[in-house]
């Protein structure tokens, strides 16, 4: 009964090219875009309301303060 050289089975399983596999992304192009779109349009709503409070709460602050 002859002995498996393990050596050689690594050297080889080391040396053959492995096939990389597309990444779930670059199928889903579709996808990707409409998830961007939603995230800039999901921004852009928090980013007016961020203003809408800064402004009120700047008028607020200056209705407050006494007149000189």
């Amino acid at each position: 009964m002859a002995v498996i050289d393990t050596t050689l089975v690594a050297r080889e399983v080391m040396n053959t090219p492995t096939k990389r596999v597309a990444s779930w992304p670059s199928e889903n192009v579709g996808v990707m875009v409409v998830f961007c779109i939603v995230f800039l349009v999901a921004v852009g709503i928090i980013a007016v309301y961020i203003a809408k409070f800064l402004a009120r709460r700047k008028e607020k602050k200056e209705r407050q303060q006494p007149k000189h």
